[in-house]
């Protein structure tokens, strides 16, 4: 587990890289070596009729656009007829995959959309900020990672921007991105596709056999936050895939082949988490050989400065599929005319 700075440059550097992995490896999706990828990657790859070998469940970026628009519709009363909503993102390939999902859903809604890149790192945003402070948006979003989280928070903060109407990626909602900014962070949101704190019965146990026994690979005092929570939902959707494909050959010795097969009969219910100790850690879904990404849904987290924590502010809800699945279907096609894949399931 990657803890503090180490954790969120990591995060980041995989978030903002991850389009380039198909891209630049266009056969990956055919080597027998099996890909998850939990909250990033190429968002169309959810078609595994023709990304046989890649996984992005729960949800993707695409689906993250769309439920930062629900919950906005939601403060708004259903109603986004002329509001402005800016986009403020890193200048990156990862940065713009919510671009044509916002760009869609505000032909739905009848928003308008702003967008504002920050080159890479991300340390000057001073002309972005002035801008959004003399426009005024109704809403931002904001498509970051690393360092430039941190700077945009501050930013928002010094304009004195409403920080409950400015909304984070997940990846722009970690402890190390709203603490540096202080009390001025507070309520400020991030979007969330698994849940947050250490209450759980795991967690217990956790404390109990591993950080109170000195085991604990640092000073335990990790538990409970964002990153240690999703690489804690990373490793249970792994372990349960393992568990599905030993199901179903009979062996406890799987092949590259049977955990592909594992990953796509995935099936996560409520009943399956609290009999692992982690109840409501995360949406339910059900992967299929058409469908590797999941049901698309997820949550909104919100920041409290006091209690130094993000608390989910919002049950799991699904991402418009009549938006979004139209947009997977083109981009996968365009993927496979380009290198010559036949889809299918089998």
């Amino acid at each position: 587990m990657l803890r503090g700075d180490q954790g969120r440059r990591h995060a980041g550097l995989r978030a903002a890289f991850d389009r380039h992995h198909l891209s630049a490896d266009p056969q990956g999706h055919r080597r027998p070596h099996p890909a998850s990828y939990p909250g990033y990657g190429r968002t169309s790859a959810k078609n595994g009729a023709i990304f046989r070998w890649v996984f992005n469940y729960p949800a993707n970026y695409w689906d993250g656009a769309s439920i930062a628009i629900t919950h906005i519709l939601n403060e708004e009363g259903g109603d986004l007829k002329g509001k402005n909503i800016a986009l403020v993102y890193h200048n990156s390939a990862y940065g713009k995959e919510p671009i044509r999902t916002l760009e869609e859903l505000a032909k739905k809604h009848g928003y308008n959309l702003t967008l504002l890149p920050v080159d890479h790192p991300g340390q000057e945003q001073k002309s972005q900020w002035l801008q959004i402070r003399r426009e005024k948006p109704d809403y931002v979003v904001m498509w970051g990672w690393g360092v430039m989280n941190q700077v945009a928070i501050q930013e928002a903060v010094n304009i004195r921007y409403p920080m409950d109407h400015f909304i984070g990626i997940w990846w722009s909602g970690s402890e190390n991105d709203v603490r540096p900014a202080g009390a001025g962070a507070d309520g400020y949101k991030a979007l969330a596709f698994h849940n947050l704190g250490s209450d759980y019965p795991v967690y217990d146990d956790l404390r109990k056999y591993v950080v109170e026994a000195g085991k604990a690979a640092g000073a335990g005092d990790q538990l409970g936050t964002v990153l240690y929570n999703r690489g804690m939902y990373a490793a249970m959707l792994a372990a349960e895939a393992i568990k599905t494909a030993q199901e179903m050959t009979g062996t406890a010795a799987i092949t590259p082949e049977q955990m592909r097969d594992g990953m796509e009969n995935l099936e996560m219910t409520e009943a399956k988490m609290t009999a692992l100790g982690l109840p409501r850690f995360g949406p339910e879904f059900k992967v299929t050989c058409e469908n590797h990404g999941g049901n698309g849904y997820g949550a909104v987290a919100q920041w409290d400065a006091a209690a130094g924590e993000f608390r989910l502010i919002t049950d799991y809800y699904q991402s418009d599929q009549d938006v979004i699945m139209p947009l997977v279907e083109e981009d996968s096609a365009a993927f496979a005319a380009e290198n010559n894949i036949t889809p299918g399931c089998n």
